[in-house]
């Protein structure tokens, strides 16, 4: 079994949610399908990955959600 796919998580926006679902099945069939078989070329899924960033940014501004402490997560930033 692969993350996510018997117990749905909903995203922390509730427009999100189908946006993380999506992306969801389109990171685990290609992780299983490509990845695992030793093919790492290319992700599809990013793109639809950054539309679901974009929006759960918004949601955690909307809401108003503190994320201090948390600027240094992603791939570009230093870990402290």
């Amino acid at each position: 079994m692969l993350f996510g796919q018997s117990d749905h998580m909903n995203s922390v926006g509730e427009g999100c949610t189908d946006l993380k679902r999506e992306y969801d099945q389109c990171f685990n069939r290609w992780f299983a399908e490509k990845f695992l078989k030793g093919d790492r070329s290319g992700d599809p899924c990013t793109e639809m990955f950054k539309k679901y960033q974009h929006c759960v940014q918004k949601a955690i501004k909307e809401k108003d959600i503190p994320i201090d402490g948390v600027e240094f997560m992603g791939p570009n930033k230093d870990k402290p």
